[in-house]
């Protein structure tokens, strides 16, 4: 049994928990290889790669597993509830608390089909809620790579909602193509967002 729910919901997105026995890691591979479509748009920014072949992802899913039942984070998969593309992997979501800190960061990856839909807003609704009144923590983080203005505008929007704050620049604080970058820090605590959570 893990500390984290194996399966949520949003108003239009099932979040299933990452893991061996739910997830079929040769469909994860099918969107995340090196050759898939729009790859290089969705890992512009990012801190991964792409698979360069099944056991990659096999790999990746079942050490998902593993820290999901550890209570180390928790990696779901998106798929919309309805629509045209119901059912279909959208993308990954992610928190991962520093329980030493009380804090948790956010951490999201969509398909080009599913981008400018309000998923990321959307989930990281999901995820506060889960990491301020589940996992009892204090505050919640996500940053983004300087250049990445899709991300830059959803984060914003989100955090403007619930009355969080831009912290600003993290220097050398991640590594993308084996090259370290900058990153934009947010952060929304407990309180901002009980006072601006929805009713």
């Amino acid at each position: 049994m893990s500390i984290f729910p194996a399966e949520m919901e949003s108003e239009r997105l099932r979040y299933e928990r990452l893991h061996p026995e739910t997830v079929d890691p040769f469909e994860l591979y099918e969107h995340a290889r090196a050759d898939a479509p729009d790859i290089e748009a969705i890992t512009e920014y990012v801190t991964w790669d792409p698979y360069e072949n099944p056991k990659d992802a096999f790999d990746w899913v079942a050490e998902c597993g593993e820290r999901f039942e550890a209570g180390e984070d928790a990696i779901y998969v998106l798929q919309p509830m309805e629509g045209d593309r119901a059912g279909e992997l959208a993308g990954l979501a992610g928190l991962e608390p520093d329980w030493d800190r009380r804090l948790g960061t956010l951490g999201v990856w969509l398909r080009t089909p599913f981008w400018g839909r309000g998923y990321s807003g959307e989930r990281a609704g999901r995820l506060l809620e889960l990491a301020f009144d589940w996992l009892d923590l204090d505050v919640v983080a996500v940053t983004h790579d300087p250049d990445n203005e899709n991300s830059r505008r959803a984060i914003e929007s989100y955090v403007e909602r619930f009355g969080g704050r831009k912290e600003g620049r993290i220097r050398n604080d991640i590594v993308v193509d084996g090259q370290p970058r900058d990153s934009i820090r947010y952060s929304i605590s407990r309180e901002e967002w009980e006072r601006n959570r929805s009713p």
